[in-house]
């Protein structure tokens, strides 16, 4: 046993009489007075399987019960280097096991995992030379546009012609399972999509009672494996199948079955899920308005990741048309707001091998940029937090107090407040999103600040006086990187070259 690693017990019996899927077969794990119960499912060959994730260094003994008698235990050694184990959110941010910090720079590729071995040989090449380390995906095929090739496996047998969700197909878990682990060792978490609306097989149409059963499997097999989140749904209010009260106890149920905590969210088509609800670890937002990040940070307290903000290509559709440049700009925006954001690519193809759902090569500009975005996040020291000062300030909240009780003594000295109290009350929102400067920080330790659309000849920056600081002038397009000053502190002014998309890094050298 070692620590982040899944570790496995196995059992060799007759296949079980009844349900494959419902089995009674558990685990206790206990280390230093903490225990932890682990279901065990059922792998076909006659083989059943418990798996468990260990977090702690030390002595496990464990205790099997069910369908088999055991006990043993395990000495748990130190995690190799450079495995952190499962990722969590923490605060308005994430980080892995261990503490380190993981910026989540995500891709979507819905059906990789229906698609042909050539296929998904291709992909996987692609992925190992991309900039992303969450991944985006079904579990069940995908039927939508683009997207009209049949599967060669799925994940259930059929009985009397219908799906039946106690007979798991063993061969389609392996296969998935084994992709994953290659992710895995590419440092990719799988953001796993548990349910979806774009169905002609008749998965989105499972009974509750049937979908219970399906996440209990997924949940036995799946939940010791340290690169996955659970992603209730993509297009949640899209599924027809089930009411919202639906979707809170498939929640509930995931958090109450999953021992190690995986991250857990809810992807909408229109409206936002509520993520306030315990079980929803961070916000999982389809929409283009990255700039609104501080707004949901204030209103969840808890990390927000524009999941699917439209993608870089040229199809039809509105969703999938934008620019590399506006691609680029939405991630910029995201992060220097403290938020995070997600990549897709839907160039089209006689093929209908489109990026977003089937895989194979990257064709775009954006990714490239986004590795350069990358790599500035890597240099830092913490997670970025947005520098709530100057107009960056103003909420609506505090917009509308202002209009009811009057300007604070310390605002009025601030021409804009006199001119924000007067905005009518659904003008309030759209003019805080037009003024809010997308800058951020790290402690004192590093500033970064986009300017977006603003094509700035000069601007200032202040610094602490009490700290030496690097400063460099990026071009978030043109990928380049300009020394301005080695050592600086305080209110520096700066000169830039006057077009979109620049950026001022600032890192602190004593």
């Amino acid at each position: 046993m070692r620590q982040y690693e899944t570790f496995e017990l196995t059992f060799k019996g007759e296949e079980p009489a009844g349900s494959f899927a419902d089995i009674d077969l558990k685990a206790v794990f206990t280390n230093d007075g903490e225990s932890i119960t682990t279901y065990g499912f059922y792998a076909g060959n006659d083989t059943y399987k418990i798996r468990f994730f260990p977090k702690k260094t030390g002595l496990y003994t464990w205790t099997v019960s069910g369908l088999f008698s055991a006990a043993g235990e395990e000495m748990c050694d130190k995690a190799d280097e450079g495995v952190h184990g499962m990722v969590h959110a923490k605060d308005l941010h994430f980080e892995y096991e261990d503490g380190t910090v993981y910026y989540p720079i995500g891709t979507t590729i819905y059906a990789m995992m229906h698609q042909d071995k050539e296929l998904v040989e291709t992909t996987m090449d692609t992925l190992s030379k991309a900039p992303f380390n969450k991944i985006r995906l079904c579990v069940f095929p995908k039927h939508y546009d683009f997207n009209h090739n049949e599967p060669d496996l799925y994940a259930f047998e059929k009985t009397d012609g219908k799906w039946d969700v106690h007979k798991p197909c063993i061969e389609f878990w392996d296969v998935f399972e084994e992709r994953m682990a290659r992710l895995c060792k590419m440092g990719i978490q799988v953001d796993l999509i548990i349910f979806h609306p774009y169905d002609r097989w008749g998965f989105a149409g499972l009974s509750k009672e049937d979908s219970l059963t399906y996440l209990d499997y997924l949940l036995r097999r799946f939940s010791a494996i340290p690169n996955i989140w659970w992603s209730l749904a993509n297009e949640y209010d899209f599924v027809g199948n089930y009411n919202k009260q639906d979707w809170i106890d498939f929640g509930k149920y995931i958090k109450e079955r999953d021992p190690y905590g995986h991250c857990l969210s809810n992807h909408n088509g229109f409206e936002y899920w509520d993520f306030s609800l315990d079980e929803i670890t961070h916000c999982c937002i389809q929409d283009s308005n990255v700039n609104e990040v501080p707004d949901l940070q204030r209103k969840y307290n808890k990390p927000v990741v524009f999941d699917e903000c439209r993608y870089e290509g040229n199809i039809h559709h509105g969703w999938g048309n934008i620019s590399a440049k506006e691609m680029v700009r939405r991630f910029w925006v995201a992060y220097t707001l403290g938020g995070y954001c997600t990549h897709g690519e839907t160039y089209y193809s006689d093929d209908e091998v489109l990026w977003w759902s089937r895989g194979g090569v990257l064709k775009g500009e954006s990714p490239e940029r986004i590795a350069f975005l990358k790599s500035i996040l890597d240099e830092l020291s913490g997670p970025l937090y947005y520098v709530n000062e100057g107009l960056g300030r103003y909420t609506r909240e505090m917009i509308m107090d202002m209009k009811k009780n009057g300007i604070p003594e310390e605002y009025k000295r601030d021409f804009f407040s006199n001119g924000l109290v007067q905005l009518s009350d659904e003008r309030v929102q759209p003019y805080i999103l037009n003024i809010r400067p997308c800058f951020a920080h790290v402690g004192d330790e590093a500033y970064l600040r986009y300017f977006d659309r603003d094509c700035c000849s000069k601007t200032d920056i202040d610094l602490p006086e009490d700290r030496k600081y690097k400063i460099e002038i990026l071009d978030t397009w043109e990928m380049t990187r300009t020394v301005y000053s080695e050592s600086a502190s305080g209110k520096v002014s700066l000169e830039l070259p006057g077009k979109e998309g620049m950026a001022v890094f600032a890192c602190a050298v004593d």
